[in-house]
């Protein structure tokens, strides 16, 4: 009885060993840069952008936020300071709701940036789960109460994560890590910040972006067996309800801060899908639109634009992979559009974009789409 009771002591002082090693271990090494910027270890960075955020927060210096969901995910940082002048910092998030990107904005608002460029659109205004029961966001992290800072120090993925940036920091293993070493197996694959999310420079822009793509993305959504997909989460009290409370409030409690604010330019066949197979949809997206930049343009800190009636891109549907994600060229022209002023809603006239949009949706024929 002795011997058992001895050999469960020895086990469990061991398995606290070698916990307390890995938390250690993730202390020192720090894989997501939580605690301080990358130093004994190149900085790696993490597809995963509901995590990673958490660590960017913490460790990169900016002036400027960049938030949005994956109709803004693939813009690089290094497009983001060179067109705009700015020193930003990315944090979009892909099929991110208005909970989520108030959330992680309030917590970079903490360290006093002067401006938020804010991708938004209709959609993400829908009801969702509370921060805290979002099971994709790690909220305690981002907060780095105690349970957050433990469930990081005490994660044996991220203790694997930790060994493997050592090894790669070993010059005699570079050949070998490198090679190895695949977002596919490992959390932080990337060595540059400027590739978070943004496609390869190498990548088939032509074949994934062009009117084929679109043209079947538009009779997918529009099938009867599809259609009312398109009605999803397109409720106007609860966009209304959540773009006061996770877009207004923000900007009102920080009113030094500069809000730029943009409509996403959609491909024209989303309205026109809207208007043929879900015209209630579209209405509340037409009432949200009017809410919405009447609202922004009461504020002096908040510049707001409407891109969605830009019809050389809207209309040009070599430029979209479905009927909403737009291609990188696309990407470049709103940050040029954004330094330029152009597509400003103004207060005199908040609707002037929309009653744009409006005429080109009715006067839109599918004659060559449909087919």
């Amino acid at each position: 009885m002795n011997a058992a009771r001895a050999s469960l002591l020895r086990l469990l002082c061991a398995s606290a060993a070698i916990i307390l090693l890995a938390a250690v271990l993730n202390f020192i090494v720090d894989p997501l840069q939580l605690f301080r910027p990358a130093r004994l270890t190149p900085a790696a960075y993490s597809l995963d952008s509901r995590t990673q955020n958490a660590g960017l927060i913490r460790s990169q210096q900016y002036d400027t936020v960049f938030m949005g969901t994956s109709l803004a995910i693939h813009f690089r940082q290094s497009d983001i300071d060179r067109i705009l002048g700015v020193h930003s910092i990315k944090l979009t998030m892909t099929g991110s709701n208005s909970t989520e990107q108030s959330f992680v904005l309030a917590q970079a608002l903490e360290k006093h940036p002067a401006r938020v460029i804010w991708q938004v659109d209709d959609w993400i205004f829908h009801d969702a789960p509370d921060i805290g029961a979002d099971i994709y966001l790690p909220a305690n992290l981002y907060r780095r109460n105690a349970r957050g800072i433990a469930e990081y120090l005490f994660s044996g993925s991220m203790a694997r994560e930790s060994l493997w940036l050592l090894a790669r920091s070993i010059a005699p293993l570079q050949p070998v890590t490198s090679r190895l070493t695949s977002d596919v197996v490992f959390r932080f694959s990337l060595s540059n910040i400027d590739d978070i999310n943004a496609l390869p420079r190498d990548f088939d822009v032509a074949g994934t972006y062009n009117a084929r793509a679109a043209s079947a993305a538009f009779r997918r959504i529009t099938d009867p067996a599809h259609s009312m997909y398109l009605a999803q989460d397109y409720d106007y009290d609860a966009m209304v309800r959540h773009f006061e409370r996770d877009a207004i409030s923000l900007i009102e409690k920080y009113p030094d801060v500069s809000f730029d604010i943009y409509f996403t330019p959609y491909s024209i066949l989303q309205f026109v899908a809207m208007r043929d197979a879900s015209p209630a949809t579209l209405k509340a997206v037409y009432d949200f639109s009017v809410y919405a930049g009447r609202r922004l343009t009461e504020y002096s800190n908040v510049r707001f634009f409407d891109f969605r009636a830009a019809k050389e891109v809207t209309h040009d549907l070599n430029n979209y992979s479905d009927v909403i994600h737009h291609s990188p060229a696309v990407d470049l022209k709103i940050l040029h559009w954004l330094a330029a002023g152009d597509w400003r809603v103004t207060r005199d006239a908040p609707t002037a974009q929309l009653e744009q949009l409006k005429a080109q949706v009715e006067a839109y024929r599918t004659d060559g789409v449909a087919r």
